[in-house]
């Protein structure tokens, strides 16, 4: 009995707690914003995960984060977060063909390495 509550416990401790970063290279191209630099990514469930500019400083403009929700294989919803606290939505992107690091919308990009 008690060898089971310990396993409950241990499986609730590793959902809740959050995932670690890494350091990766983003390149990131939008309407206004051109990155290209060191960033931390965290991986999410399915794929999905978000990129944010090492120390908190922003990816240029008021960009804080960007986050590639992956919906199914090969497509994806990204958005970023601004520095008011805006879930803006960026639109549709496809996993591009050319670099399976690069994730592409009509009017934008989001690599990461």
């Amino acid at each position: 009995m008690h060898k089971s509550i310990l396993a409950a416990g241990l499986v609730a401790l590793s959902v809740t707690m959050p995932a670690h970063a890494k350091v990766a290279r983003c390149v990131i191209d939008s309407e206004g914003l051109s990155y290209s630099g060191p960033c931390n990514y965290t991986v999410a469930k399915g794929g999905t995960f978000t990129v944010t500019p090492p120390h908190g400083r922003g990816f240029g403009g008021e960009t804080l984060s960007i986050t590639v929700y992956v919906t199914r294989p090969g497509v994806a919803e990204i958005r970023g977060l601004t520095e008011a606290g805006i879930n803006s939505r960026w639109g549709p992107a496809r996993r591009s063909r050319r670099d399976g690091a690069c994730w592409e919308g009509t009017d934008f990009s989001v690599c990461v390495y």
